[in-house]
């Protein structure tokens, strides 16, 4: 935990006066009950989730970098009343300016790194989407292999632009050496999609759900998100009315769903980092997309306090076990009688996150697609 305390070469404390109320906050609001870096850096050994800002958008936009994004969320947030008491929180303040944009990346990666080997998760305020690449190189600077979800309306595999957030995903994925066990992508717009980046999608093995499946299916996304370490959040995700500073699409996502979505990601046990990534300060009307955002982030605590209560795998007497066969393979699946989740046995006798409806496949003969997509991947 000492090494902690050396993160202050990478990061500005916080100006209380921009995301602080004139009257102060309420008793029971997120802002009364979270350790800032204000001026002394905070003791994170009691904390569970901390909180980081990075204004750095130079990789969507020439020249830009400014914390006013974080802080505004920060502002949003922390108006909040605060509901779990038994989920600590604290916030690290804001990434400083690098030189060049990879200097950033590195800043952040540093933090990052640091505060996931400390078994912290770290809640990222973006900045532009290009940084969930410092996000997944913390990762790989503690050498850890991870599943990885990304939830955009695009996919950002266009080498063919010059802009780093609408490519880095290619270096990212197909980056040596690779420590992305598996990727899935979340709610992209298929007419904002070409073809060929599906295809090269499934070549690699990855799943990507485009976002009517997603709004349609949104319990069997849960399952998906709980098998990953680290989620990357573009608020292109949000259809334009859910997330004013969006210009991206009309369509996509709602408040509601993209809350869902969060609390999902909060219920995981394994996961260690989230960011939110493409929020712009100037372009959100009336401070609409950062309570969006924050409402979120609350429903991301929201499920982490829920996803406390769930027992370990190995504590059988906490579960329903049933046993099936499909396509000739005997297999076990477990049912949570606490959050009612379910988990399915690969013949490695690995344990999988799946759903309810797998459950049922299975009981009918059929292969659930979530395990045979599994064992190609094996």
């Amino acid at each position: 935990m000492e090494n902690l305390f050396q993160l202050t070469d990478f990061l500005d404390p916080l100006d209380l006066s921009l995301i602080s109320h004139d009257e102060g906050y309420l008793e029971g609001q997120v802002g009364n009950a979270i350790r800032l870096y204000a001026e002394d850096f905070p003791d994170l050994q009691e904390a569970d989730l901390v909180i980081v800002g990075c204004g750095e958008a130079r990789g969507h936009a020439a020249g830009t970098y400014d914390h006013s994004g974080p802080d505004a969320i920060r502002h949003q947030l922390f108006s909040l009343y605060y509901w779990h008491q038994d989920v600590r929180l604290a916030d690290v303040g804001n990434v400083k300016q690098g030189a060049s944009l990879q200097d950033t990346y590195a800043a952040l990666r540093t933090v990052v790194a640091e505060l996931v080997d400390a078994g912290k998760t770290v809640l990222i305020l973006g900045g532009s989407h290009d940084l969930t690449l410092a996000q997944y190189e913390a990762y790989k600077s503690l050498n850890r292999i991870i599943e990885v979800t990304g939830i955009d309306a695009l996919i950002n595999l266009a080498t063919d632009m010059q802009q780093k957030s609408m490519n880095f995903l290619m270096e990212m994925l197909t980056g040596e050496p690779n420590f992305i066990r598996h990727y899935n992508h979340l709610a992209f717009q298929s007419y904002l999609v070409h073809p060929n980046m599906l295809e090269t999608m499934d070549k690699l093995r990855f799943d990507c759900f485009r976002v009517g499946h997603v709004r349609e299916h949104m319990e069997e996304m849960e399952p998906v998100i709980r098998n990953s370490q680290m989620v990357s959040l573009d608020i292109a995700a949000l259809q334009y009315a859910s997330a004013l500073s969006n210009y991206t699409s009309p369509n996509g996502l709602t408040g509601e769903e993209a809350c869902t979505l969060t609390r999902y990601a909060g219920m995981s046990p394994e996961l260690s980092s989230i960011g939110f990534y493409g929020y712009s300060y100037e372009s959100d009307l009336q401070q609409l997309s950062a309570k969006q955002i924050a409402q979120m982030i609350w429903y991301f605590i929201d499920g982490r306090h829920k996803g406390l209560t769930e027992a370990l795998l190995h504590d059988r007497e906490n579960f329903f076990e049933f046993r099936t066969a499909f396509a000739e393979v005997d297999t076990v699946f477990i049912q949570s009688k606490r959050t009612g989740r379910w988990w399915m046995q690969l013949p490695s006798r690995q344990f999988i996150a799946c759903s309810y409806h797998d459950y049922i496949q299975a009981s009918s003969n059929e292969i659930p697609e979530r395990w045979l997509r599994a064992q190609e991947r094996n």
